[in-house]
């Protein structure tokens, strides 16, 4: 008995190691290509945004005098100083929609997104002359598209100059006027969005921005503001900031979810597969033990084997079809691989029954809880506890001595 314990921690301890390498290879092509992987998207995607309130500034000139003394005379000197001077943002009015279209690439889901920007912004001529002003939307990013780029004054289209760094329009605001200016686009871009009320410490008078997304899994980063007030809408939520004069260095940003990542699942899967392993030798140790069933080393090998073929296959199998996919074709793989070997074993109902349900509970149930984010550590220790009650409850009367004394004894039956 002793000796077959040992051959079968050996067996365990031989499956483990192959376990860590599948995983360890796993995360390596996983990460290895990531950066690779994660530029070719940005390239046709676009990269994450991070959109400021747009300026308006107008050119004024002064004249500044100063005075030096040469050769006991005193010279003065005149210079024209040329100022660029901006507009206060009286009110913004911005609504912003996202739609999350999440791409594949390997073994990684990149959380891709189109979104559709608007804002209307008052800004107030407080001289007492008309002023030629620059309006100026910088761009929320280089490395993006922009279709559908308005920006109006006063309901006037304006000409723009576009350069690298965002687009520029001039209009005539009259003195003491204000001018509103309305700006729109569609675009695309990466894992977040961001608005920047200003650099550092910013103020924002009669402000509100509202955002719709087409999906519930929201999440803001840290140090930005979380909305003042949110709805669900179907698919998604209304999100709204308002404020009538913030002050605040924080920013508002939208991290976009991301999908269950094939490539890391199926790493922590491999990497937590000896947990698995232990409680199906375990219980089949019990029942054989209990049931007076001859089960060799080597058929415990194979059966070793057999839970390998399910993450090996979901390994490569999860860059080339859906994870949910992956994991019923590799389970059912595995258990028809354990089942049809039984079969020839012991018999078809102990490998059905006994053997097809540890199984289904220890490698596919188990593998599953990795799918549950936040309950992953409370399931498997629930079936680790539901595991030990019921064997202490069957095995509390059994004389374990005389049980492994007969076992000893008994002669091994053939496989026919």
């Amino acid at each position: 008995m002793l000796r077959q314990i040992l051959a079968l921690a050996f067996i365990f301890v031989c499956t483990s190691i192959a376990w860590v390498i599948l995983g360890a290879t796993i995360f390596s092509r996983t990460y290895g290509s990531n950066e690779q992987l994660q530029g070719r998207v940005a390239s046709t995607w676009g990269t994450s945004q991070q959109q400021s309130p747009p300026t308006a500034a107008y050119f004024h000139d002064d004249v500044e005098n100063s005075n030096t003394v040469e050769n006991g005379k005193v010279i003065v000197h005149t210079q024209t100083v040329h100022q660029q001077i901006f507009l206060p943002v009286e009110a913004s009015r911005i609504r912003v929609n996202f739609q999350l279209t999440p791409r594949q690439k390997g073994l990684l889901w990149y959380s891709t997104y189109a979104v559709d920007f608007a804002g209307d912004y008052t800004f107030r001529n407080e001289t007492a002359e008309a002023q030629t002003v620059d309006f100026r939307l910088k761009f929320p990013a280089q490395k993006a598209i922009y279709d559908e780029l308005q920006m109006k004054v006063n309901e006037q289209t304006m000409t723009l100059a576009t350069d690298d760094q965002g687009t520029v329009g001039r209009a005539t605001v009259g003195a003491g006027q204000t001018a509103s200016l309305h700006v729109a686009y569609r675009s695309q871009g990466l894992d977040c969005w961001r608005y920047e009320l200003g650099g550092g410490v910013a103020q924002a008078r009669d402000f509100m921005l509202t955002m719709q997304t087409n999906f519930r899994d929201i999440d803001f980063a840290d140090d930005t503001l979380s909305p003042t007030s949110k709805q669900p809408i179907p698919g998604g939520w209304q999100l709204t900031w308002q404020y009538s004069n913030l002050v605040s260095g924080f920013q508002i940003e939208m991290t976009m979810p991301a999908k269950l990542q094939p490539g890391p699942l199926a790493g922590e899967i491999s990497y937590a597969a000896p947990v698995s392993l232990f409680f199906f030798f375990f219980l089949m140790f019990i029942i054989t033990t209990l049931r007076k069933i001859d089960l060799h080393p080597m058929n415990y090998f194979f059966l070793a084997t057999a839970f390998f073929a399910f993450h090996l296959l979901l390994a490569y199998l999860v860059d080339h079809i859906s994870i949910h996919a992956a994991m019923i074709l590799a389970s059912v793989v595995s258990v028809g691989l354990v089942v049809s070997y039984l079969r020839l074993v012991v018999g078809l109902r102990f490998a059905a029954l006994e053997a097809g349900t540890a199984q289904l509970i220890y490698l596919v149930l188990f593998s599953y809880a990795f799918f549950w984010k936040g309950f992953t550590g409370l399931s498997i220790t629930i079936i680790a506890i539901i595991t030990l009650f019921v064997v202490m409850q069957v095995t509390g009367r059994i004389r374990w001595s005389e049980r492994f004394a007969a076992r000893v004894g008994a002669p091994v039956p053939s496989a026919g």
